[in-house]
Order: structure tokens, then sequence, then C-alpha cells
């Protein structure tokens, strides 16, 4: 229970449907406390049991991957790895170790058991649909898992809320990453690792000066504002090298790839060893993209139907198989680099 209208519904839910519950919060950070004064406010209406677990010190393990991808000048994704490692890592492991016999959170994704066992599906309701952060779970948690608002709208999340007496029915949905509340990545960065700022070159793809930077940490690719470099027409970043420290700008053109490589892949169903056919995203609001997958024992190569814009190393694409149940996840992996 993370103290907002989501989880906190789900729970209501399952108490409803006759399930034992206990409400558990993570303390990852020190801007925890409203939230945890939320949820247990919410379990007490509820009449369930509420713990709040301290883990910030396996917390550090995100902060930790955040500032070593921003120092290789790739863009991370610190939720997808936060809830492999944390949500449905350490504190899922800390449910079975109290008997827990299922594991429930109020993200937007459906679960259903098919004869190979359970998988995960893109939500009805894509606009809210949360897969794309769940790609990188191990697949061995599925079993356990439950979604009680897989099929809603977050309209109608927000209406039983109301219903049931939830102090929190109106509460703003979080819209940054919860250990960087002003939303000031940089800020965030330089006081987690104050050495990653350093001045460096912006150039173009020729390798012609253009510009100075203060630090690769302040780009991503595709990025079009703030680039510090006047050329009268568009340009976005299209490159970032740690090893040179140089910022690479360009048109348009090329922004645009034909496929991406990718490794450490995750995969939700039985380990592919041919190509196969999928819907793709390469970020999270991305909307799937036909494409064939290209299986290697550490690692894929993607080849899209249409060439893509802004790849980013760093990011994961996703893997959804088309069904008549909808798009089915198969994994994810994280990308290496954007390929022609």
């Amino acid at each position: 229970m993370s103290g907002g209208v989501d989880s906190s519904t789900a729970a209501a839910l399952l108490l409803e449907a006759g399930c034992d519950c206990t409400g558990v919060f993570m303390t990852v950070h020190a801007h925890a406390e409203r939230h945890c004064d939320d949820a247990r406010s919410i379990a007490k209406h509820l009449g369930i049991k509420f713990e709040a677990l301290d883990l910030r010190e396996d917390f550090k393990k995100v902060l930790n991957y955040f500032c070593s991808e921003y120092k290789q000048a790739r863009t991370p994704n610190p939720c997808v790895f936060c809830n492999r490692n944390i949500k449905f890592g350490r504190l899922f492991d800390y449910a079975k170790s109290k008997g827990a016999d299922f594991f429930a959170t109020g993200h937007y994704i459906a679960v259903r058991r098919e004869d190979t066992g359970p998988a995960l599906y893109i939500a009805p309701n894509t606009e809210k649909d949360q897969s794309y952060a769940l790609a990188m779970i191990k697949r061995d948690v599925l079993p356990l898992l439950l979604f009680p608002l897989g099929d809603f709208d977050k309209s109608h999340t927000r209406q039983i809320a109301k219903k049931l007496g939830l102090s929190v029915s109106d509460k703003a949905d979080s819209q940054e990453i919860c250990f960087i509340p002003d939303n000031d990545y940089a800020g965030k960065l330089e006081e987690l690792c104050p050495d990653i700022s350093s001045a460096g070159n912006i150039i173009d793809s020729g390798g012609k000066i253009l510009g100075t930077h203060n630090g690769i940490h302040n780009f991503t690719i595709g990025q079009r504002r703030g680039v510090r470099v006047a050329m009268g027409v568009p340009w976005y970043v299209t490159k970032l090298d740690s090893v040179t420290n140089t910022v690479t700008l360009g048109p348009l053109d090329e922004l645009v790839h034909k496929s991406l490589t990718a490794s450490n892949p995750n995969w939700l169903i039985e380990t592919p060893t041919q190509p196969f056919a999928a819907k793709v995203k390469i970020r999270y609001n991305h909307k799937p993209v036909s494409a064939t997958v290209y299986p290697q024992p550490d690692s894929v190569k993607v080849v899209f139907d249409q060439p893509l814009r802004a790849i980013t190393p760093g990011q994961t694409a996703v893997f959804y198989l088309e069904s008549s149940a909808g798009l089915k996840m198969a994994g994810g992996a994280w990308i290496d680099e954007a390929t022609d």
C-alpha cells in the first residue's frame, strides 16, 4: 500500500472478496512519511493489519543503478529496475516469508491464468496500462500476483474509492520518480554523485564542435529543447558518449533507426529460441509497434517494420504477443544501442 488511491482501492476490493489482507508500505526514501500516514489511515479504516517496512538500505541498489547508468551516458528507468529488485523482489520475498498466499498491488495490468501458467496482459484501458513497468519482474513471481484494478480505468477506481469512503479518493496521482519529488533529475544526480558534472563538447555527427556542455547527464536522446546550440532549424540529441564526454546533435533523420540491440533479456513466457513477431514498446508512453525479435542467450535484436525515432540506451524494450485475449507480455530487455 503506497498511500495512493490505486493500492488503497485494491486492498478494499480484496477485503470485500473475502481475503485476509495485510497492507505493507515500503519506506525507501526520506519523502515517504506523508504517504505512509495515508496508507496507515486507510488500513485502519478498512480494519486490516498494517506494516511499514524500512527498505532504505535495499533501495540504495536503485540509487546506485540510477547514477551508474547516467555516468555511462544511458537514460535509466528506475521504476522498472525497482519493480524487479525491490517491490516484486525484496517486498515480494518478505510477503512470502510471512506466509502470504498472494501478492497484490494497485497496478493497471491484467493477469490471466492459462494452460501454460499465469500470463500478464496489457490492461484493457490502454491509456492507464502499466505493463511496461513490470516487464523485468521475474517469471516465478507470476503465480502469486493479483491485480484487482486490472480491468478498470482511473475514473472507475476513484468512484469505488469514494463509495467506500476512502479518504484518498481524490488524491492526485504521482507523476514523478518517487525519490525525485521536485522532478529535478540533474540536481538529484549531482547530490548522489557529485563527480558526475564534467564539461565537454557538443558536436555534430561529423565531429565539428558546435558548443560546450556542463555534463552529459543533462541530456537525453531525442531532446530538442535546452541543447544550448542555435542552428536555425530543429536539431536533436542523437548520441551521448561517456568516453569522450560529448553530446552529438543532428537533424531528425539522424535520430531515426530501423533496429536496436538490447541485453539481459527477461522472459515472462517460455524462453524463445527462434525469431518471433511482436509488438514492441521502447518507452513507457510509447505505442506498441510491429517488429521481429531475434533472441540470443544474453541479448536480443529487434528489427522494426517501420523505422523509429529516439531509441534510447538504458530504457527498456518490452515485447508483446498478439492474441485473441489481447496483447500478452513476452518480456523485455535493456536497450544498448540503436542500429540500422
